[in-house]
């Protein structure tokens, strides 16, 4: 498994523009919403406990994942995921919440490809689709670094980013 530095200064290199990560800060959260939303319409049966959703199931299989990659930055997408969860339990007996969850899908990708037109990159997930779980991890990390924390580890990925996205510009080149 990638390091949480690795993972995240990999996902940095094309988010270094402040328009591409404003952008990410609405699309992703309502990508995350949307997919659990669709998620908590399929219902997986617990013997004699009753059932869950498969959108809690997989919720606690990404936190277990964000907790071996970093415990406090997992802490906070935990207190991002459980709002998320609930509300997603709730709408998913609600009418239609598959068009719903289908439609917040969409607009969230139209926040994220407009982002990436500024940053002038493709998106993290076109080379790696483990990327798509480290959007969420990186928008953490940005909340947590605009607050003042886990600088050093902000100071480690930045310079890693960077190197990384002169590389891609200078195979775009050849």
């Amino acid at each position: 498994m990638k390091s949480a530095v690795e993972q995240l200064s990999t996902y940095k290199s094309v988010h270094l523009n402040h328009r591409n990560i404003q952008t990410h800060f609405i699309g992703i959260p309502l990508i995350i919403w949307s997919a659990f939303l669709l998620l908590a319409t399929v219902r997986v049966p617990l013997g004699g406990l009753g059932e869950t959703s498969l959108g809690l199931i997989l919720g606690v299989l990404v936190l277990l994942y964000y907790v071996r990659l970093h415990l406090k930055l997992a802490i906070g997408l935990t207190l991002f995921l459980i709002p998320v969860l609930y509300t997603t339990e709730l709408v998913s007996h609600s009418a239609n919440p598959i068009w719903l969850a289908l439609g917040i899908f969409i607009l969230g990708w139209v926040f994220q490809l407009i982002g990436h037109r500024y940053e002038k990159a493709k998106p993290a997930f076109v080379d790696d689709l483990n990327q798509l779980l480290i959007g969420p991890f990186f928008l953490m990390a940005e909340v947590y670094f605009m607050l003042g924390l886990e600088k050093s580890l902000n100071e480690e990925i930045t310079p890693l980013a960077i190197a990384k996205r002169r590389a891609i510009e200078a195979q775009k080149k050849l």
